[in-house]
């Protein structure tokens, strides 16, 4: 699919911007980027094997928690765009010695075009972006995975052919990072969302706000059960993550005694529709 007039539109008043979570972008600006990405796999898999719309640019990359996928997949995107990607682990800079998180942004801005940063805390991204003068982007925090929710509307929109009216069923931890994107995304594109959770593992009220305006603009159904057999029935995805994400070990015992029942398993999917597919952010 070309990108549309629309799509560019969209993708103009995106420069400069910074992506720390979905709330502050339209529909219309999701689906340019996801047209945009469509048009970037085929350039690619058609033989453009570098596209050099980024030639010379710089992305610094900041991990204070570490990761595989979302710094594989920000190392080759910059190369695949002819740009460059500098990994720069939290012990390696400064801030492990007093620097302050405003004062690594002012001076990185100095070197780079664009910072992405993944965080344990959100305030930190926030603080990050405040005093860069370059985009910052969330690569993940406590609170919002906003490029993995992002790159997930995408697989399914590719392997279903739409996404307005899909369900998808989301089964583990309501106060899931990820699950809070999948929130905002689904709610913005007209993706029907399943959360089965416990009652005492809820989505963040601001995140579960914001997700039922956007609801209501694109008549996305919001559902939550505590069965998750009920939550996937009828399914077109089921989705689920690890229950205890990297930083709340203090929390092991007691989420693995809540989600216990929240297992994905081949009776589970039988619930959903035949031809659903599963997903999982891993590790």
């Amino acid at each position: 699919m070309a990108v549309g007039v629309r799509s560019w539109s969209s993708i103009r008043n995106l420069k400069g911007r910074d992506l720390l979570w979905l709330v502050d972008y339209t529909p219309e600006e999701i689906w340019a980027i996801l047209d945009t990405t469509r048009m970037f796999k085929e350039r690619f898999y058609l033989g453009e094997r570098v596209i050099p719309v980024l030639q010379g640019r710089v992305l610094a990359m900041i991990f204070q928690k570490p990761s595989t996928r979302t710094r594989v997949s920000f190392e080759t995107a910059m190369y695949q765009l002819g740009g460059h990607a500098m990994y720069l682990g939290w012990k390696e800079l400064q801030l492990g010695r007093g620097e302050t998180i405003a004062d690594t942004a002012r001076v990185l801005s100095r070197y780079v075009d664009g910072i992405v940063a993944r965080v344990y805390a959100q305030k930190d991204i926030e603080e990050l972006a405040k005093y860069a003068d370059v985009p910052v982007i969330n690569g993940l925090s406590d609170l919002v995975h906003p490029v993995q929710a992002l790159s997930d509307m995408f697989t399914i929109w590719e392997k279903k052919g739409q996404l307005s009216g899909l369900k998808l069923a989301f089964v583990g931890d309501g106060t899931d990072n990820v699950l809070h994107s999948l929130l905002l995304a689904s709610a913005k594109l007209g993706v029907n969302i399943s959360i089965g959770s416990p009652k005492e593992l809820r989505p963040n009220k601001e995140i579960l706000k914001h997700a039922e305006e956007a609801a209501e603009l694109s008549g996305a159904v919001i559902e939550f059960y505590e069965d998750p057999y009920e939550a996937v029935r009828g399914a077109d995805i089921v989705y689920t993550d690890v229950w205890v994400s990297m930083g709340q070990e203090a929390e092991r015992e007691r989420k693995v005694k809540l989600l216990e029942p929240y297992r994905v398993t081949v009776d589970l999917m039988r619930y959903a529709k035949k031809d659903a597919i599963f997903m999982h952010c891993l590790p």
